[in-house]
């Protein structure tokens, strides 16, 4: 029998093939079916020949092969109800071609298309499988919105947080993850515009894309510095003028007006969310660290309370046009709290370095700026020592609850003053020492303290981040954010069903992620798989939530 040519007999072991059978007895081949003819004998096989061209039989075999690995996954039949429109239709067949292509995307053999790292990686997870459970758009998860109701209090820290810390407390930890998304929209809202013209309206507030829809923005606050650089630098640089601008967009007030989340909250929630340095004057101001006394505090009392001299310089200083910080700020809560006056409410003060230590004199303010003041806490990330104990004091007199997330790693969190920790110090004044610090408090100048309760996140407990990440990294706020998805506990791991996507983390320090997850994200995104498959592909490695155990 006369064989026509065919394609090269390439991968052939991939599919299982039967004892060969030359019978033909109508039945079409499984890939080169025939027409059925109602008798085929030996000697008409012999004398056929090829009424096709080699293009025509090469194009049966792709059609017919096709045909057959669809076979494997067959997606689930659409029942359609009589009266469908041809538009309905259309839509199914745009679901069957999707879940098409999720089962060819989970049907990859990842270990195939990418060999083992090397050794030097092995501390990340090393199979495979975990990664492409990363890449499955089935796994995308979610956090829970549990009803806070009667126990909001608690969250805002009328027990400084007491039995929710370690471990963390689920609704707490999405609680913080969230106000860090409110600090995350203020920086870009700021780098989408940073320049302050001298004819800006600084009563109305700028359009800020805030994660949680239930809240509006009712006022836009700025920072003026009180020193300034020389005329010719912006002569010299006139594109960059906004870094030598003397006041800058640093954040915003936000009311949640949303009913359902007002009875998911179970109060009605005021936020001031302050961003971190991102320009010249105010990396200046930061430099400033000398502590100095605050406005309206007698010199003569013991443990005088003191503040760093930029810190406070950004938060009272001015500008030609516009108000300062705290004038805004008081301004607005005292509004807020006359239209809201009678409900429920409560005030949530949180920022990110700059922003962590300008909150805490926001929040030292507005504590006493009505008669009828609602509880102030302040959620702070990567922030910096602001005060003496002095300081820290008068913010426990005021009631003022105070949680700091704390990177082990990050330096910021350990300046200025002298690199002592807080638990050196409390050993120090329970032995006895108390009368000699607190001479020290009043007569030196860079005596710091922290102030209210420490959650202390480690970079090195992620399975992600490299053990060796550099400051930036260590500083950053969605690094930060990754940490608190990720900390259970002091004694415990990373936990494995963290829902936080790493699209952000792998965008911003990529230099930073382990080479696993980089190289793995990058052959991904080069693998165009969209040109024969009309399906959605995730745009991100979600977090190790989709993770296995490190033991499976």
């Amino acid at each position: 029998m006369q064989v026509a040519a065919t394609l090269p007999a390439t991968g052939v072991h991939f599919f299982p093939t039967r004892r060969a059978s030359f019978k033909c007895n109508g039945y079409s081949s499984p890939l080169k079916p025939i027409t059925r003819a109602s008798s085929i004998n030996a000697q008409s096989l012999k004398t056929i020949t090829p009424t096709t061209t080699t293009t025509e039989m090469t194009k049966k075999h792709l059609s017919n092969l096709e045909k057959l690995l669809q076979k494997e996954a067959k997606p689930e039949p659409v029942i359609q109800k009589q009266g469908k429109t041809g538009e309905n239709r259309g839509k199914q067949g745009e679901k069957t071609e999707e879940n098409r292509g999720r089962n060819l995307l989970e049907g990859l053999n990842l270990s195939r298309i990418w060999p083992e790292m090397k050794a030097a990686e092995e501390m990340s997870p090393r199979h495979l499988i975990r990664l492409h459970r990363m890449l499955s758009s089935k796994s995308m998860e979610y956090s829970p919105r549990n009803n806070l109701g009667s126990r909001w209090k608690e969250y805002h820290g009328c027990k400084d947080w007491l039995g929710l810390l370690d471990p963390l407390d689920e609704n707490l930890r999405r609680e913080l993850v969230r106000y860090g998304e409110f600090i995350q929209a203020a920086y870009h809202c700021f780098h989408s515009d940073p320049a302050t013209s001298a004819n800006e309206n600084a009563h109305v507030a700028r359009d800020v894309s805030l994660p949680d829809r239930s809240y509006k923005v009712t006022k836009s606050l700025y920072a003026t510095s009180s020193i300034g650089l020389p005329k010719w630098v912006d002569d010299v640089a006139p594109d960059l003028g906004w870094m030598t601008q003397r006041s800058s967009w640093i954040g915003y007030v936000a009311v949640c007006d949303d009913k359902t989340e007002i009875q998911r909250m179970g109060r009605r929630d005021i936020v001031i969310a302050l961003r971190g340095t991102a320009t010249c004057l105010e990396w200046g101001e930061n430099l400033r660290d000398v502590l100095v006394q605050m406005p309206g505090e007698n010199e003569l009392v013991d443990a005088q309370p003191k503040v760093e001299c930029g810190f406070l310089s950004l938060y009272k200083t001015g500008g030609a046009k516009i108000p300062s910080l705290a004038e805004s700020v008081i301004n607005e809560v005292k509004r807020l709290i006359e239209m809201y006056k009678g409900e429920s409410i409560s005030i949530t003060v949180t920022g990110h370095s700059l922003g962590a230590a300008l909150a805490l004199l926001v929040a030292d303010d507005i504590s006493t700026c009505s008669p009828n003041a609602p509880p102030v806490a302040v959620f702070s990330f990567g922030g910096p020592r602001v005060g003496n104990k002095g300081f820290a004091n008068r913010l426990e007199s005021k009631n003022v609850k105070v949680l700091r997330i704390v990177n082990k790693q990050d330096v910021i969190t350990k300046v200025p003053g002298m690199f002592v920790s807080e638990a050196i110090d409390k050993k120090l004044r329970d032995t006895g020492a108390s009368g000699v610090l607190n001479l020290l408090d009043n007569s030196m100048p860079w005596a710091y303290s922290h102030v209210g309760t420490e959650l202390r996140v480690d970079t090195t407990k992620s399975p992600f981040l490299k053990p060796d990440a550099d400051v930036a990294c260590c500083h950053d706020l969605e690094a930060y954010l990754h940490l608190v998805d990720g900390y259970l506990g002091s004694n415990e791991s990373f936990r494995p069903n963290a829902k936080r996507s790493l699209e952000k983390l792998l965008n911003e320090q990529s230099a930073n992620i382990k080479k696993l997850y980089t190289s793995k994200g990058k052959d991904l995104s080069s693998l165009n798989l969209n040109r024969e498959f009309n399906f959605p592909r995730p745009s991100c490695l979600p977090s190790p939530s989709v993770l296995p155990s490190p033991s499976s």
